[in-house]
């Protein structure tokens, strides 16, 4: 084994994936994880060296816990926390009635309580290794839009918990965000609209690959001097 530890959650594809195998790339010992999609984990860290996949659910009350301890336990430490396992559901924000409370839980179970539950069961760990936490959010926290309200309030709130986080656990850990825009992922491959409208807007005049967040991500934990912060990675969208 040779670099860090890195662990990114809900890594079997999208950008969870690019990101993991953007640091195996560099060395770095990764561990893949995965709610469901248990073949695409174990098939990713397969193929690369150092790496390992830990199934586990984040949302559900102790999974964060045993998650972190069998990554410990099988590579005897932690430097890195992604957290990019989230969920959502599409829903006009016109139709109230259908982001039911139902949806409210459990978009906020997985968004904002998971990455939270994380953070604090990894923290010991990465307070050892100096280490850094990247939560993978969005610019529907920063602006009024996304796939639902409910899924664009818990972006919000993972932003406040990203920089509320940061003020008190530094100088050891660093705590940072990234803010995609649209992702050309399995999850966006039907928004044909929406696309097109970011390749009119947006100043860049793409949507984002994953490997351009994944790409945010790394800057993120390489730059030492930088913490507390919500990096929007959208092609300049939030600007008009």
């Amino acid at each position: 084994m040779s670099g860090r530890v890195v662990l990114v959650t809900g890594s079997s594809r999208g950008i969870g994936a690019a990101t993991a195998l953007r640091f195996a790339a560099r060395g770095d010992a990764v561990v893949f994880n995965s709610a469901t999609s248990v073949e695409a984990g174990q098939r990713l860290a397969a193929q690369t060296p150092n790496s390992i996949y830990v199934q586990a659910s984040v949302g559900e009350p102790g999974e964060p816990e045993r998650l972190v301890a069998e990554v410990l336990e099988r590579l005897g430490r932690l430097d890195v926390l992604v957290n990019n396992a989230g969920t959502t559901s599409v829903i006009d924000h016109r139709d109230l009635e259908a982001a039911s409370l139902e949806v409210w839980r459990r978009i906020f179970e997985v968004n904002v309580f998971a990455t939270w539950a994380m953070s604090v069961a990894a923290m010991a760990a990465l307070r050892a290794t100096n280490g850094s936490i990247v939560n993978v959010s969005s610019i529907a926290g920063i602006r009024q839009t996304g796939s639902s309200i409910p899924y664009a309030a818990s972006k919000a709130a993972l932003n406040h918990l990203t920089t509320l986080l940061a003020k008190v656990v530094g100088p050891e850990v660093r705590v940072n965000a990234v803010a995609p825009g649209l992702v050309d992922t399995q999850w966006t491959e039907q928004w044909d609209a929406i696309r097109r409208h970011v390749q009119t807007v947006a100043p860049l005049r793409r949507s984002a690959t994953p490997e351009d967040v994944a790409g945010a991500i790394e800057a993120l934990v390489d730059n030492v001097y930088v913490t507390g912060q919500i990096l929007a990675v959208d092609g300049g969208l939030t600007l008009m």
